[in-house]
């Protein structure tokens, strides 16, 4: 199965439109939202572009959690607390933001790759990318969709069979 992994999109419809694009022609079957979409239109805007699977989790800047939580409802989405754990195509996974300084999120997410719960642990809020193992599990984050911090609008396709991370520049 192919998943899309997104996270920090901060309100940039113009890289929603380009994720869903190239999520859409990836044939990807289901994305994963690591938070920080911010407002409630910048979700319907998955909708809007053909997106008919997604599961998101909030980040530290999603403000209107009621909105969010009703748009989401209303398109058939789910957004929930982080963290928060999911079965896909038999892997385990673990989606998070993080929160705090990017040291502090990066050992979090160590310590739940090193407790051998997850197959894989996704997470977002530093707006870096980074892929790699920790006994065995697998940890993606794709980087930031908005691009405002390191310039590069960046997301990720994972293939839950062979644990392949594809990283992909809007």
């Amino acid at each position: 199965m192919l998943v899309g992994v997104i996270s920090d999109t901060h309100d940039d419809l113009r890289a929603v439109d380009r994720a869903a694009k190239v999520f859409k022609e990836k044939g990807v079957d289901i994305v994963l939202h690591l938070g920080d979409i911010v407002a409630p239109f910048t979700l319907a805007r998955f909708k809007k572009n053909s997106i008919e699977k997604l599961i998101a989790v909030f980040g530290n800047n999603c403000g209107e959690r009621l909105g969010l939580k009703r748009v989401a409802d209303e398109h058939g989405y789910t957004i929930t607390e982080p963290p928060h754990v999911l079965e896909i195509a038999g892997r385990r996974i673990l989606m998070l933001h993080g929160w705090g300084p990017t040291e502090h999120t990066r050992r979090l997410v160590e310590s739940f790759a090193k407790s051998g719960n997850y197959n894989i642990v996704l997470y977002g809020h530093t707006h870096l990318v980074d892929v790699r193992r920790i006994n065995g599990t697998l940890i993606v984050n794709p980087g930031e969709a908005c691009g405002c911090l390191t310039g590069k609008k960046t997301i990720a396709i994972l293939n839950t069979k062979t644990l392949d991370v594809e990283i992909i520049e809007l």
